[in-house]
């Protein structure tokens, strides 16, 4: 195997592992898989590399977006108020660093989907709101599950953008890294 191909290779389980990232939390995949584009320009030619880095960079782009919106469209659609939302930011953070009880498994990822649900739950249930206790706690559950949906969806479909993206590099620079003209 050649160095070159050696490199290759290296810059494809990179583009991998993005796109991986791109559905774990807290994992940079679409930047990674930019980068393995921007990899690819730099050792052979800009030319042949320029669509997988304009692609890898409009998801880029998409991704940051979903991300940032996934969770509210779920509040939304489920009926959260702005308690359940910030609730859900901050068990997200709580979540993350883990002081959600200690799971023996998971730790901080299981945190990062439990904690925004226990999140909007418990700041819906602090909402002031006038109805009785049980349907309170109805309300809450559903911005909770509302808000998990949400992301989950939008991790998906995260998931699928960085998989276009890498089939993309992998299509316009296949003939390169194996040594074909």
């Amino acid at each position: 195997m050649t160095t070159t191909t050696a490199i290759y290779v290296i810059l494809l389980l990179i583009t991998l592992i993005g796109v991986i990232g791109a559905v774990v939390p807290v994992m940079p995949g679409p930047i990674l898989i930019l980068g393995a584009s921007i990899g690819m320009g730099l050792l052979y030619d800009w030319d042949k590399a320029t669509i997988s880095i304009v692609v890898s960079s409009i998801v880029l782009i998409m991704c940051f977006a979903i991300e940032q919106l996934s969770g509210i469209w779920g509040a939304q659609k489920a009926g959260a108020s702005n308690w359940g939302q910030i609730g859900s930011i901050v068990g997200l953070i709580l979540g993350f660093i883990g002081l959600l009880p200690a799971l023996p498994v998971g730790g901080p990822l299981v945190g990062l989907f439990f904690g925004p649900f226990i999140g909007a739950v418990v700041g819906e249930l602090l909402y002031p709101r006038q109805v009785p206790l049980v349907e309170r706690f109805i309300i809450s559950v559903k911005a909770g599950v509302g808000i998990v949906l949400g992301s989950v969806i939008g991790l998906v479909i995260q998931g699928l953008l960085s998989l276009f993206a890498a089939i993309v590099l992998i299509a316009t620079t296949w003939h390169l890294g194996m040594g074909i003209s």
